[in-house]
């Protein structure tokens, strides 16, 4: 790890709640240990986070439009109310993370493992969760329109009120689900109701 990588990271580690927001927007912080790090409301916009660690960081408010987040460790991340439109999430851990109210509008989620994450009211508009695990997701009133839901696995999430409107679901694994309008996913649903 270069200098310049080692003090933005003391950097990030020393930042408290007074101070001013952090302005991190296209840092390179690739394998970065950032566990449990305050990055409340912080700009990293377009910053490449490749195989971070996050474990347990606080992501409140946080701009990540567009940043690289392949592969990086989000376990029990909180991720309420950030902006992660077009972010590129592919093989994340996102086990028990909260992204209540998270903006990830075309964000790239192929395999990532989002079990028993919190997906409340979140807008996954147009995003690609090709083969991702959704397994006890918490997903009511998320926006999943026109989301390519290609082989997920879904099963126990719940999805009441989600909006499903175009979503590809194919292949999908929605085993014990508990759908849109509050009824159990069975062999005989018909998902076309959901996604017409």
């Amino acid at each position: 790890m270069n200098d310049a990588k080692k003090k933005l990271i003391e950097r990030i580690k020393e930042w408290t709640p007074d101070d001013e927001p952090l302005q991190l927007a296209c840092a390179n912080l690739t394998d970065a240990d950032l566990t449990d790090a305050d990055l409340t409301d912080a700009d990293l916009q377009w910053a490449d986070l490749r195989n971070a660690n996050l474990a347990g960081a606080n992501l409140a408010s946080a701009k990540l439009k567009g940043a690289k987040l392949e592969r990086a460790n989000l376990i029990e991340a909180n991720l309420q109310g950030s902006n992660l439109i077009e972010a590129d999430l592919r093989w994340a851990n996102l086990i028990e993370a909260n992204l209540q109210g998270s903006k990830l509008q075309r964000g790239d989620l192929k395999r990532a493992d989002l079990e028993r994450a919190n997906l409340t009211d979140a807008d996954l508009q147009g995003a690609d969760l090709q083969r991702a695990n959704l397994t006890g997701a918490n997903l009511p009133g998320a926006n999943l329109q026109r989301a390519d839901l290609t082989g997920v696995i879904m099963q126990y999430a719940k999805l009441q009120g989600a909006n499903l409107k175009g979503a590809d679901l194919t292949g999908a694994d929605l085993t014990g689900t508990i759908l849109p309008d509050g009824t159990i996913w069975n062999q005989e649903t018909d998902m076309r109701k959901f996604t017409r």
